[in-house]
C-alpha cells in the first residue's frame, strides 16, 4: 500500500510539495492573525467542526428519549448536525491550507486511496465481533413510521454527512492535525511523512475509540494514517478513502437494511 522512493527509502511526493504547502502555511498564518476570522488558530479551526459533532452526539444521548416523549423526531439531529459541521467547514477553509494543493495526488495514489477504502469498508462489516465492539451502537433507522419505506430525507443527509462531510472533518482532525501535533507543537510546520510510529499508533487508538466497532476503527484509523504519511503527505488521499469506504458502508447499509452499522 505504501509508494516507497527507490533510491533514499522515502515516500515519493511531488516535486515542490511540501515547499510549497509552508508557503501557503506561512500566508495562512498571516491572513489569520487576530483580527482576521477572529483570530482563530490553526488547531481550533481543525478541532472545533469536530467538537461539535461530537457535542451533537451527547446532546441526542441526553435529550433523545424525552424528545421523543414529546413526540419528536430525533432523526432530524442528524440533519441539523450535518449543516452545522458543514457550514464550520465552510467558515473554517482558508485554514486548512494543505486542502488548497492538490501537487501531492496522482492518478496512481488515487486508485490506491479508492482500493484501500474499499477494503476498509470490507473488514468494516466483517468483524462485527461481540468482542470488538464498545457498548451497544443504536443505529439509524431511516424507514418511514410503521416501516412502509425509506424516508428520503433522513437517507439523504445520512449520506451526506457520511460520505462527504465526516471524511472531510475528520481526517482535518485525526490526520492534519492531531498526527502532526503529537509529533510538533507547531503541527502546522510538521512534514507528514517524518511523522513517527508512537504518533501513528496513537492516532489510530484514539480513532478507534470514536467507534462502536473498535476494532475496525484501529484498522481503518491507520489505514488512513498510512495514505497519509507514506503517498506524498496530501491530506486528500486519507479523505478520498475515508469517503470510499463510508460510501460503500451507506450504500451497503441501504441494501441490506444493516442499521446497526448507522
Amino acid at each position: 500500500m505504501c509508494e516507497q522512493a527507490a533510491t533514499a527509502g522515502r515516500p515519493l511526493r511531488a516535486p515542490g510539495y511540501f515547499t510549497r504547502s509552508r508557503e501557503l502555511i506561512i500566508t495562512n498564518l498571516i491572513d489569520n492573525s487576530p483580527g482576521s476570522l477572529q483570530g482563530v488558530s490553526p488547531a481550533a479551526a481543525r478541532a472545533i467542526p469536530f467538537a461539535v459533532f461530537i457535542a451533537f452526539i451527547m446532546l441526542q444521548a441526553m435529550v433523545g428519549e424525552r424528545l421523543l416523549a414529546a413526540g419528536l423526531d430525533t432523526r432530524w439531529l442528524y440533519a441539523a448536525r450535518v449543516c452545522t459541521v458543514a457550514a464550520l467547514l465552510l467558515v473554517f477553509w482558508r485554514h486548512y491550507t494543505e486542502m488548497h494543493d492538490f501537487a501531492g495526488v496522482t492518478a496512481r495514489r488515487l486508485a490506491i486511496a479508492l482500493t484501500a477504502g474499499m477494503a476498509v469498508f470490507l473488514l468494516w462489516i466483517n468483524l462485527d465481533f461481540e468482542w470488538a465492539r464498545l457498548g451497544h451502537s443504536p443505529g439509524f433507522d431511516p424507514t418511514s413510521p410503521g416501516g412502509s419505506g425509506v424516508a428520503s430525507e433522513f437517507v439523504i443527509f445520512r449520506l451526506l454527512g457520511l460520505a462527504i462531510v465526516v471524511p472531510v472533518m475528520e481526517e482535518l482532525f485525526w490526520r492534519s492535525f492531531l498526527l502532526r501535533w503529537l509529533e510538533r507543537n507547531d503541527f502546522m510546520l510538521q512534514d507528514p511523512a517524518k511523522v513517527g510510529l508512537r504518533a501513528m499508533l496513537i492516532c489510530a487508538g484514539l480513532f478507534a475509540l470514536e467507534h462502536n466497532l473498535w476494532l475496525a476503527g484501529f484498522i481503518a484509523g491507520m489505514v488512513y494514517v498510512l495514505l497519509y504519511v507514506f503517498l506524498g503527505g496530501s491530506i486528500w488521499l486519507p479523505i478520498v478513502s475515508h469517503a470510499t469506504t463510508n460510501a460503500a458502508l451507506g450504500w451497503w447499509i441501504l441494501a441490506t437494511r444493516s442499521w446497526q452499522f448507522w
